[in-house]
């Protein structure tokens, strides 16, 4: 059987979870501090907070940035659907902006078309998504949001390693927050970095990332110099104590319990130390998949030979997609379908989005079907799944 995405788990991995689970913190020790630390460097960014998975860090990137009803926030409708319901889940209003049928990333010209529709101040936000793996060109997109005052969210669940060359022949990083003011990322088996379940936020804002720490963490705060309360009530005495007892929290705002653990703090640091070499693999399974069907007759589209392109997905576009599903099916290699157009779920349906508001989007998804891609993927399996499409086409 050869799936379309899996996860690489070593005896390294294996070992280091063992060693935290014998330590003496299953949560909130300081193997996730340490985990933070690395993905920070990896990442180049000076900030990082792990959570519970990569739907509670855009939850909390939404509070940290005051979302609430009076918020429209813009996003791609092609995207996994907690990419928008992060702004619903706060009271916002979502907006769909169509992507870009060469790049399938959110169409920077048409997010300005759209903006361009309302009265400044209209948009709180925008969340691009760095999908596929591919890099939004957030240079050109924090031009908009400057002009707009907008905050952008940059959504790269698909894209640690990933990155764009700026203007300047400057590669900038996905998640480095140099243009976005948060970004996420995501853990599920079938990432690049696998934890089972988790998610990771990363900023340069220090302000932000203390408010993401205690929304993590119920809203609670532990910070001597943040404290509102007097020592005295703190103390419960009137005994002239002139510091804060050991025990004394505050909770100062309404957060959640979005913890990451130690454990899987642990299989996070050991799985970064096998980032470079995983996404290595993954840009060569790209290239021979790009160089083996870049003639194909029955092609209209495919993720390309592209720089920076961290390929979590490798999509082609096909012609007789659903005939080309079931054939592979039937071969036990179980490609995927990435995405249903978010705006024609029937929850946002009811919310007003229709058949034909984002063209781009549906055609992309009358055709697209994502390849098996994942480091452990062999040449000998890579190989059959191209055979088996040329099979079926031929």
């Amino acid at each position: 059987m050869i799936p379309y995405g899996k996860q690489n788990i070593t005896e390294e991995d294996i070992l280091a979870v063992t060693q935290a689970l014998k330590g003496d913190f299953l949560t909130q020790g300081p193997t996730i501090l340490e985990f933070e630390k690395k993905f920070s460097s990896y990442i180049g960014c000076k900030y990082s907070v792990a959570v519970a998975n990569g739907t509670a860090a855009l939850h909390l990137c939404a509070l940290a940035l005051d979302v609430d009803n009076n918020s429209k926030v813009i996003t791609t409708p092609i995207t996994f659907a907690a990419s928008a319901n992060c702004i619903q889940y706060c009271g916002g209003e979502v907006v769909f902006s169509d992507i870009d049928s060469n790049t399938y990333l959110i169409d920077i010209p048409k997010i300005k078309k759209l903006l361009e529709q309302y009265p400044k101040g209209t948009f709180k936000g925008i969340i691009p998504v760095d999908f596929a793996g591919r890099a939004v060109n957030l240079e050109e997109l924090k031009i908009i949001a400057e002009e707009y005052n907008l905050w952008i969210i940059e959504d790269a669940c698909h894209a640690p390693g990933g990155y764009f060359v700026d203007s300047e022949g400057k590669i900038q990083n996905c998640g480095n927050g140099n243009f976005a003011d948060l970004a996420i990322f995501s853990f599920h088996p079938v990432k690049h970095i696998a934890t089972g379940e988790g998610g990771m936020i990363t900023t340069n804002d220090e302000n932000l990332y203390k408010k993401l720490l205690m929304l993590r963490t119920h809203g609670i705060t532990r910070d001597v110099d943040a404290f509102q309360n007097s020592l005295e009530f703190a103390n419960g005495t009137n005994a002239h104590n002139q510091n804060y007892p050991g025990w004394y929290m505050e909770m100062q705002t309404l957060g959640y319990n979005y913890r990451f653990t130690d454990f899987q703090a642990a299989l996070g640091i050991s799985q970064l130390d096998k980032a470079n070499d995983g996404i290595g693999r993954r840009r060569a399974i790209a290239k021979k998949y790009f160089e083996s069907f870049k003639n194909a007759s029955f092609l209209k589209g495919q993720s390309g030979d592209v720089e920076g392109h961290a390929y979590h997905l490798y999509v082609l576009e096909v012609e007789n997609r659903l005939g080309l599903y079931n054939y592979l099916r039937e071969n036990k290699i179980f490609a995927q379908i990435h995405y249903i157009p978010c705006h024609l779920m029937p929850y946002y349906r009811q919310l007003g989005n229709k058949e034909g508001d984002h063209p781009e989007a549906e055609n992309y998804y009358r055709n697209c079907i994502s390849l098996p891609m994942y480091p452990t993927l062999s040449d000998e399996e890579q190989n059959f799944v191209i055979d088996t499409i040329f099979k079926f086409y031929s």
